[in-house]
C-alpha cells in the first residue's frame, strides 16, 4: 500500500528563497562570463571544490556568490536535509510505492546497520557479496565448469533497463581491469538482432548466461533468455546443460527453478533498491566476473565514500548538492531543457546512455509528491558521448546554435593507456572547449586578426555558454563508483526540491501493457477484430500483411 502523500506548507513557486532567484535571475541573465571572470580574477579558484578525489570547477557557470547562496536558501526551505535522512534511515520514500530507498546499504561497509522493517539489511547484502564473490573465484579459476568440462570463457548478460545499462556501462569504465580471457557481451533488446549477433561467434559449451530480472517475469529478459537457453540445449542436448551455463539475478526461486536454473545459483536483491539504483547489488554479478571480487569492492567503497560525503558535508561544500542546485538554476531560471554529459574518456563512452535512464526515468514526472500537476519544469533531457568525438558531432549547436545547453565535462589526469601524446591532447581539447564554451570570441577580436567582415558573423562565438568541469586523477573502480553516486545523489537533490518521486516509473507501464494486448494481434492465424484507433489498427494489418509474406 503507497504511504500517505505529505502536504507541503508551501508550494515551491511559491517560497521566498524561489521568487528571490526569479528576481535575481532578471538582473544577471545578460552578465557575460567574461565579465564575471573580469570582476573577479580569483573566481576559477574560488569556485571550486575538491572533495574525496573528485575535484569540481563550477566557475565557468552563470552564477554568482548571491545565486549560490539563494540556491542553498531554496534547498534549506524545500526540507532538503529531512528528506536526505529520510532516505538513509531507510524510511518509504517511495511513496506510490510505499517502499524505502535504500540503494545506499548496497555498499555500506560491514558492521554499519540501515535497518528496514525492523530488519537490519546490511548483513544480508554482505552475505549475497559473499556468494557472489565465490562464484565469481569459481568461475574465474576454473573451477566452475560447463556441461561438457570446459572451462567458461563467454559470459553473456540478458537484462534490461538498470539489470543492462548498468553492468554494460561499468563494464566498459572498467575494461581496463577486466579478465582478458573471458568475453563479455550484454543482451537486452527483445529485437532478436541483439540476441544473435551477441552469440553468433560464441561456443555454448563454453558460455555461461546471467539473467537479471527481479520477478523472472520481465518480458523482454525472459524471452531473450528462452531464446538463449534454446541455443545452449541445441548445442549440448542435454536439459541438465541449464544448471552448468545460467544463473540468475531474481528473487523468484520457484520460477528459476522451473526455467532449470539451480536456485542454489539464483543471486536476489531486494524491493528497496530500483533499478537503476541496481548496479552494486547482485545485478553487477558479471561485472564482478569481469573486474573480480576485489575491484569490484573497491568500487563499493567508491560508492560509500560519495555516499557519505553527500550525507555528511555541508551543503555549500557538498558536491551532488552543488550540481543538482546548478542544474536547476538552469532548467527552471533559463529554460534549459537538455544537458550534455561529455566525458572525456573512452572507457566511459556507455556513461551518458546510463544517466539517461538514472535521470529521465528518476525525475520524468509531471505530478508532485502531493499527485498534483507540477507548474515548473522537473527532468532534463540527457545526452552525450565521449570527446573528442562530439566536437565533430553536436559541439557545433552547443557553441553557436539558438539553444542553451549547460554540460558536465569529465576527464582525467591520468591515462590508462599512457600512448603520448595522446593523453595530454585529449585534456588540451576538454580544457579548451570550456574556455571557448565560456568566453567565446568577439567581433573585434576577429577583426583585429583580419578576418574580413563578410566572415566575422559567421565565425563569432557568443561564449557565455556554462559548463562544469570534473576531474579526477584516473579511472579506478572507486572512482567510478564516486561518479555514479555523484550523479544519484544529483537526481536526489532535483527531486526533493521539486517535491516529485524519483524512485517509481509509472510512465513505462501503459506502453508494455499494450504490448501484451498487441502481440497476439500479430500473431493470430486468422485476421483478429481490432479495437484501437484507426492508426494502430492500420500499422497492425499492414504488418500482419507484409509478415505473412515474408
Amino acid at each position: 500500500m503507497a504511504a500517505q502523500m505529505p502536504n507541503p506548507p508551501i508550494p515551491l513557486t511559491e517560497r521566498p528563497a524561489w521568487t528571490a532567484l526569479q528576481a535575481h535571475h532578471r538582473e544577471i541573465r545578460s552578465v557575460h562570463l567574461r565579465t564575471l571572470f573580469a570582476q573577479d580574477p580569483e573566481r576559477g579558484e574560488r569556485l571550486a571544490l575538491e572533495a574525496i578525489g573528485l575535484y569540481l570547477d563550477y566557475s565557468k557557470n552563470r552564477l554568482t556568490d548571491a545565486t549560490i547562496g539563494l540556491l542553498l536558501q531554496l534547498a534549506e526551505e524545500s526540507g532538503l536535509r529531512a528528506r536526505v535522512d529520510a532516505m538513509f534511515r531507510g524510511e518509504p520514500i517511495n511513496l506510490t510505492e510505499g517502499r524505502a530507498v535504500l540503494h545506499v546499504a548496497l555498499r555500506a561497509p560491514r558492521g554499519q546497520s540501515i535497518v528496514v522493517d525492523g530488519q537490519d539489511v546490511v548483513p544480508l547484502v554482505h552475505a549475497v557479496l559473499d556468494r557472489m564473490a565465490d562464484f565469481t573465484n569459481r568461475v574465474r579459476s576454473g573451477a566452475w565448469r560447463g556441461q561438457t568440462g570446459r572451462r567458461i570463457r563467454n559470459v553473456v548478460n540478458i537484462g534490461i533497463g538498470g539489470s543492462d545499462l548498468g553492468p554494460a556501462m561499468a563494464y566498459e569504465a572498467l575494461r581496463g581491469y577486466s579478465d582478458r580471457d573471458l568475453t563479455f557481451r550484454f543482451v537486452s533488446n527483445v529485437d532478436g538482432t541483439d540476441f544473435a549477433e551477441a552469440t553468433r561467434d560464441l561456443d555454448p559449451a563454453e558460455t555461461l548466461f546471467v539473467v537479471s530480472s527481479k520477478t523472472f517475469t520481465t518480458l523482454e529478459t525472459l524471452t531473450n533468455a528462452r531464446t538463449a537457453r534454446d541455443w545452449c540445449l541445441r548445442a549440448l542436448g542435454d536439459e541438465q546443460a541449464v544448471a552448468r551455463h545460467f544463473v540468475a539475478v531474481s528473487t523468484n526461486a520457484a520460477d528459476v527453478a522451473r526455467f532449470g536454473i539451480d536456485p542454489a545459483n539464483m543471486f536476489p536483491f531486494w524491493d528497496w533498491v530500483g533499478g537503476r539504483y541496481s548496479l552494486p547489488s547482485a545485478i553487477g554479478m558479471s561485472l564482478m566476473l569481469a573486474i573480480g571480487p576485489d575491484h569490484f569492492r573497491q568500487m563499493l567503497a567508491g560508492f560509500h565514500a560519495m555516499d557519505a560525503h553527500f550525507r555528511t558535508t555541508p551543503f555549500a561544500r557538498n558536491l551532488p548538492v552543488l550540481l543538482g542546485l546548478i542544474g536547476l538554476w538552469y532548467t527552471n531560471f533559463f529554460g534549459a531543457e537538455t544537458v550534455a554529459v561529455l566525458p572525456y574518456d573512452q572507457y566511459l563512452g556507455r556513461l551518458p546512455a546510463y544517466l539517461q535512464q538514472l535521470d529521465m526515468e528518476s525525475n520524468g514526472k509531471h505530478v508532485n509528491l502531493q499527485g498534483r500537476a507540477v507548474s515548473y519544469d522537473t527532468g532534463p533531457i540527457v545526452w552525450g558521448q565521449p570527446g573528442t568525438n562530439g566536437q565533430h558531432a553536436f559541439y557545433q549547436l552547443i557553441h553557436q546554435g539558438t539553444r542553451l545547453v549547460p554540460c558536465d565535462f569529465i576527464g582525467f589526469c591520468q591515462s590508462l593507456n599512457p600512448l603520448a601524446p595522446h593523453h595530454d591532447l585529449l585534456m588540451a581539447n576538454l580544457f579548451a572547449q570550456t574556455e571557448a564554451l565560456a568566453f567565446g570570441k568577439t567581433a573585434q577580436e576577429l577583426a583585429a586578426e583580419g578576418v574580413s567582415d563578410p566572415l566575422i558573423p559567421h565565425r563569432a562565438f557568443d561564449g557565455n555558454r556554462p559548463t562544469n568541469t570534473l576531474l579526477a586523477e584516473r579511472m579506478t573502480p572507486e572512482t567510478l563508483g564516486k561518479l555514479v553516486a555523484l550523479y544519484e545523489h544529483k537526481v536526489f537533490v532535483q527531486a526533493a526540491i521539486w517535491q516529485i518521486n524519483a524512485f517509481d516509473q509509472w510512465g513505462v507501464e501503459l506502453g508494455k501493457a499494450l504490448a501484451l494486448e498487441i502481440t497476439p494481434e500479430l500473431q493470430a492465424a486468422a485476421d483478429p477484430p481490432l479495437a484501437h484507433d484507426s492508426s494502430t489498427n492500420m500499422l497492425i494489418r499492414r504488418y500482419r500483411q507484409h509478415r505473412a509474406g515474408s
